[in-house]
């Protein structure tokens, strides 16, 4: 297997200063809406990366449901490995990688939980199996086996119906931009990379060699 060998060459965009928003919100805005209309793409799934009370990075992949002005948002349980990071330090990096249109996009900043009525109201219109799922899982722990599972959402159902409501551990995190890095791939790996920081309330956009 040649490893070493297996390259493209990006031609797909470009992305320029005169042609970029001086707010981050909007070019994010443009990009999500080009990698949605794809169709083929999950276009929502990010790496979210953590670390811990030892420094030690953590990555895996959620599915943002939500972003405007107040930040990032994304749903989990607050008793797995991400979320006991998330309470030892409240800052992460998010990652989209949008490889048809030869895009990705960085995100850094802290992290706080949304409101209790915002995870309740995005709870209540998940599908059902999946609030049962939130209910059967202890995200992160050690399990026997698949049937732990199986027999976790079979009890969940029979005691909840068809009305469980949020567990206790389960809500939504809001991550708040400080930096965001927009990544154009371009031709003989000379991408374009712009990045805007947060400085005084106000962004200030700089260009990044590859």
């Amino acid at each position: 297997m040649d490893i070493q060998g297996m390259r493209r060459s990006y031609e797909q965009g470009e992305l320029d200063e005169r042609g970029a928003s001086d707010e981050p919100l909007a070019v994010f805005a443009r990009w999500f809406e080009d990698a949605r209309h794809l169709g083929r793409l999950e276009a929502n799934a990010m790496n979210l990366a953590t670390v811990g009370e030892d420094g030690a990075p953590h990555a895996r992949m959620v599915l943002m449901k939500g972003f405007d002005t107040d930040g990032i948002v994304w749903y989990t349980n607050y008793t797995s490995h991400k979320g006991h990071e998330l309470d030892a330090v409240p800052h992460a990096a998010l990652l989209f990688y949008w490889g048809p249109l030869e895009r990705q996009v960085r995100i850094e900043g802290p992290v706080e939980k949304v409101s209790d009525a915002e995870s309740d109201a995005y709870y209540a219109v998940r599908p059902l199996d999946s609030r049962i799922g939130a209910w059967a899982s202890p995200q992160s722990e050690v399990i026997a086996n698949r049937g732990v599972l199986v027999a976790n959402a079979a009890k969940a159902a029979a005691e909840h119906g068809l009305n469980p409501p949020r567990p206790p551990w389960w809500g939504g995190y809001r991550l708040r931009p400080e930096l965001w890095e927009f990544w154009q791939g371009r031709k003989s790996r000379l991408h374009d990379r712009l990045r805007y920081t947060l400085r005084d309330g106000r962004w200030t956009r700089e260009r990044l060699a590859p």
